[in-house]
């Protein structure tokens, strides 16, 4: 029985330890760099672009786009299909400068902040995620918005051949 009581003890431990620890969507001892090649690889290999969120754990905007883009079925569905996602810490611990001024200083809008390169690494756009907001005052994305947003940046969206006449 006091095996048991034990067990019971710790796994509620576990459970409000694990409770308390937040989930790091952004990681400051990250080589930004190396994440970017990597992405730029696996784009190549599967003809999709690069989408770049920056930002920090520190910026609740950041944290409810991250979560808006895991929540919502179409977008989560839509990114996984037409990106390689890389998160690009901005934070007092490594603000990621060089990088920024070889993606022309996206941070200029704030956090977060989203640039969306091909899969070469060519940087199509950098979008200010103001114009993503809901617009009720809130802390939130607007889902259409964001779809929208990712459609028109999206391989098919930037493929000359999508728009050349069929006869």
């Amino acid at each position: 029985m006091k095996f048991l009581l034990v067990i019971l003890f710790q796994t509620v431990g576990l459970a409000a330890i694990a409770q308390t620890q937040k989930v790091l969507v952004y990681h400051p001892e990250a080589d930004a760099k190396a994440d970017i090649q990597k992405a730029e690889e696996l784009a190549k290999k599967e003809n999709k672009n690069i989408l770049i969120q920056i930002g920090g754990n520190w910026c609740s905007w950041c944290l409810a786009f991250n979560n808006l883009t895991n929540t919502d079925t179409a977008i989560h569905n839509y990114l996984n299909k037409n990106y390689e996602i890389v998160h690009l810490n901005y934070s007092k611990e490594n603000k990621n400068l060089p990088i920024l001024a070889e993606l022309g200083y996206p941070q200029r809008f704030g956090f977060p902040v989203f640039v969306v390169l091909d899969k070469n690494g060519h940087r199509l756009n950098t979008e200010n995620s103001s114009y993503l907001e809901t617009g009720d005052g809130k802390v939130g994305h607007d889902p259409k918005k964001v779809f929208a947003f990712l459609k028109d940046w999206s391989p098919e969206a930037i493929n000359p051949a999508t728009y050349t006449e069929k006869q």
